[in-house]
């Protein structure tokens, strides 16, 4: 008997908008087949996404990676052929033709699963590099080169507004800190 408790990720593709249905078309599979001892367990990465509709904050989750499901399985066997035929499912990421599925580096799981966000809470926390009324070069987008004048910052969305002159206008553009820089 193979060792079953060997598991990895491997992320599979879906059709996109369907990772839901695939996720529980998958589950449903497994279970009705007794393979819940080879498959521990099926992801959807998603984000929470705060809108506004009629004044009321709705929050709703957020498909993270478009057309990908993550597994933790033990792919022995059967078991990616199974996968494979479940409706939704396009294949295995990283598959060579005709070979075995590629599992994921733990790095990546970690990213993917967001333990180890460690850039992004990085950003949050340095200190807003610009400040009102400075002069900053549009480094990226239509108005790449152009000069401007910082007139209002957005700490929480890391945005600035910049007043920008344009063909002897002045313009208001939002931009990310990272479109511009100091001149």
């Amino acid at each position: 008997m193979a060792d079953n408790s060997v598991k990895k990720w491997y992320v599979v593709r879906a059709v996109s908008g369907q990772e839901n249905k695939v996720k529980a078309y998958i589950e449903t599979e497994i279970s009705r087949l007794g393979m819940i001892d080879y498959i521990s367990q099926v992801l959807v990465p998603t984000e929470k996404v705060v809108q506004v509709r009629d004044g009321k904050k709705i929050s709703k989750d957020k498909v993270y990676f478009p057309g990908y499901v993550m597994i933790e399985a033990n792919l022995i066997g059967e078991i990616p052929h199974i996968i494979k035929s479940i409706t939704g499912v396009i294949g295995f990421l990283g598959e060579v033709k005709g070979g075995d599925p590629v599992p994921l580096r733990l790095s990546e799981v970690n990213r993917m699963l967001g333990k180890v966000d460690e850039l992004a809470v990085n950003v949050d926390n340095q200190s807003i590099p610009f400040k009102l009324n400075e002069t900053i070069k549009v480094i990226d987008g239509p108005f790449n080169g152009f000069n401007g004048t910082i007139e209002k910052i957005n700490e929480e969305k890391r945005k600035l507004e910049v007043m920008v002159k344009i063909f002897g206008r002045k313009t208001p553009l939002e931009l990310s800190f990272m479109q511009v820089e100091k001149v």
